[in-house]
């Protein structure tokens, strides 16, 4: 059973990402959206807490004695059933919570407006051109004219249904993401740890985020809806905590969380299924053994997925990889780093064609992620919402 939650912060965060302060002056940029990881720890933690846990004996992977509790959570060594099955930003519009998407790879805005939205095309390129993909189509933008892409685009919930269906995207599906979030700014000063000190001279600054609360702004003719973050779980029935607090982020800032439902946007499957034809979205980062390439796919670029469906993959459009890791609290003396790892970044995409299969076998990869079919071999990372996809269809141009 899947359950959702929506976690409103009390004040900022510092969602910080793998750049360490390095010296006087040193700034400290917000990573928005944070990593999946960011709930699964703080929903992990209250679960334990809430249920009497002994956490020191939980971080050396002792058995917990609650036996729900220990299939969900399992050890820090070997995860139970517990996994972030979707992470994302939302807003409250009314009474229901609108979940929004980051503006995936194969979509491309220039007007200010956000009036020219257009999706990427897979063209095969003439065997005179060489160039260095590994596949015979490019994604390309037919444009009469070249400019600049606006970064920092949201989609809606309409907007991610029309996008899930391959439609036209308007403006009405858009949102900066000032709409949802806003950076500030602070400024810090270094302790010396032994001494409880400020060590003179180091000032830095780091980014507190500070997500939209409800109001209209008059100068804009903007209205701005509470913002908070939408997180799905799975393998956690009835543990997951109704109400309360967490704790997220750097300085452990406070959070609500309360019970939400979700009427999440689906693909057309039938169609789909009939054109044979489908576009996969990273709805986590992708953390795979070959860089950008999926698990599933050989080295003749045929996908293999559940239940013996395949497909040809024809195009990706993949962004610079990203880097994730994290703090282990299970480590020794209070905690050490994870292993860092270059991951494919949300919301890359990629273009199959000729699928043999049925619309449930997508159906299940878009349920369960790439575990669906591939185990990486920290399990770990499974619980913490990494390698979740979207399947959507293939825009007709």
């Amino acid at each position: 059973m899947t359950e959702y939650r929506f976690l409103e912060p009390l004040d900022v965060l510092f969602l910080r990402g793998n750049k360490l302060f390095d010296g006087a002056g040193a700034y400290g940029a917000a990573l928005m959206p944070p990593w999946p990881s960011l709930a699964a720890g703080a929903l992990r933690s209250r679960m334990l807490a809430d249920h009497g846990a002994d956490l020191a004996a939980f971080a050396r992977s002792n058995s917990l004695t609650d036996s729900r509790l220990a299939e969900s959570l399992g050890t820090p060594n070997q995860p139970g059933h517990f996994r972030i099955a979707g992470f994302t930003l939302a807003r409250r519009v009314g009474d229901a919570i609108e979940p929004c998407f980051p503006l995936p790879a194969d979509v491309v805005v220039t007007n200010q407006d956000l009036s020219d939205a257009s999706y990427l095309e897979p063209i095969t390129v003439s065997g005179a051109l060489r160039f260095s993909a590994v596949f015979p189509a490019l994604p390309i933008l037919r444009t009469e004219k070249s400019a600049k892409p606006i970064n920092g685009l949201w989609l809606n919930g309409i907007g991610w249904k029309a996008y899930l269906n391959g439609e036209r995207l308007t403006c009405a599906h858009l949102l900066p993401s000032s709409d949802l979030w806003q950076t500030d700014p602070r400024l810090g000063i270094a302790l010396n740890g032994s001494r409880g000190t400020v060590q003179t001279g180091m000032l830095y600054t780091a980014d507190a985020v500070a997500l939209r609360r409800k109001g209209w702004d008059a100068a804009l003719g903007r209205e701005y809806h509470d913002a908070g973050l939408f997180v799905s779980v799975d393998g956690a029935d009835g543990l997951i905590p109704q109400d309360g607090l967490l704790r997220l982020g750097g300085d452990g800032r406070g959070a609500t969380i309360v019970p939400c439902s979700a009427s999440l946007a689906k693909p057309d499957w039938s169609r789909i299924e009939g054109e044979k034809r489908f576009r996969l979205i990273l709805a986590t980062p992708g953390l795979f053994e070959h860089g950008w390439r999926l698990p599933g796919l050989d080295v003749e670029g045929i996908w293999h997925g559940p239940a013996g469906c395949i497909a040809r993959l024809s195009a990706a459009s993949v962004n610079r990889a990203e880097v994730v890791s994290g703090w282990d609290l299970t480590g020794h003396k209070g905690g050490s780093p994870k292993k860092a790892f270059r991951v494919a970044p949300t919301g890359s995409v990629y273009w199959f064609e000729d699928f043999q299969g049925k619309a449930e076998d997508l159906g299940k990869l878009a349920a369960e992620g790439f575990w669906a079919i591939s185990d990486y071999p920290d399990r770990g990372r499974r619980a913490e919402g990494f390698n979740n996809v979207f399947i959507a269809a293939w825009p007709q141009q």
